[in-house]
């Protein structure tokens, strides 16, 4: 993935200086509100989404379109599909990518931080606590709010994917046409307890939103002639693949 192109002038942060009115709390999507105790990312903290699922790391951060600033930044994560941020939200005008940091990444997230609202991080191994420590000052003084695809020492917020099934699939045929998950949260404070939400994460559009108890998902079925019956078809029963 290209890198998206720097902004001149330092317009990332004027536009986040400009868009900080709103203070607290970073926007997120409205089917990721009930299970966020704020409804909505702590400025200034580190968040840890658990097994790096990318689906709910753009998820979370898509929700920064909301605000005046509005830039993001992906660090470490060469594999995050553009078509797939776009779907989820992101304005991919305003997300600076640093692909590959190498052992440099906690600098390059600490510059980030004073000009972007938001960072997706995959670090490039463990992290240790002294560094999340020093890191969280940075992000307490800057407000922004940093994705942790995976473990992150002192994290406020713990998210992750307790179980997933894709849909769209045929017997051996068709393709992948969403995923239902139920999304856990839980950390410290007010999060302590964790809380749940069932989602589509991505839905046939590509985008996240609660599973509704009606079936809500129309697919496209491949449908075969029964043989010596002609003009009579049939549909496959739906395959379900559980992640």
């Amino acid at each position: 993935m290209a890198p998206a192109a720097v902004p001149a002038d330092g317009q990332a942060g004027q536009d986040k200086q400009d868009g900080q009115a709103g203070r607290g709390v970073l926007p997120v999507v409205p089917a990721l509100r009930e299970v966020l105790p704020d409804g909505g990312l702590r400025r200034g903290t580190a968040v840890s989404v658990a097994g790096g699922d990318t689906g709910l790391l753009l998820a979370l951060a898509a929700g920064v379109k909301e605000t005046e600033g509005g830039w993001a930044a992906a660090v470490g994560l060469p594999d995050l599909g553009l078509a797939a941020a776009e779907g989820y939200g992101l304005d991919l005008r305003r997300l600076l990518v640093a692909d590959d940091p190498g052992p440099h990444w906690a600098e390059v997230v600490s510059v980030l931080a004073g000009a972007v609202e938001l960072v997706m991080l995959r670090p490039d191994g463990p992290v240790p606590p002294k560094l999340a420590t020093r890191l969280a000052a940075v992000l307490r003084r800057s407000g922004c709010v940093l994705l942790v695809a995976g473990p992150w020492p002192g994290a406020a917020l713990r998210l992750g994917v307790r179980s997933g099934r894709w849909f769209g699939l045929g017997d051996g045929y068709g393709q992948l046409a969403g995923r239902q998950v139920e999304v856990v949260a839980e950390g410290r404070g007010s999060a302590v307890r964790g809380r749940t939400a069932r989602l589509w994460l991505p839905d046939e559009h590509g985008a996240v939103r609660p599973v509704l108890d009606r079936p809500a998902l129309a697919r496209p079925v491949l449908e075969r002639p029964v043989p010596g019956r002609p003009g009579v078809v049939e549909q496959p029963l739906e395959r379900v693949a559980v992640v």
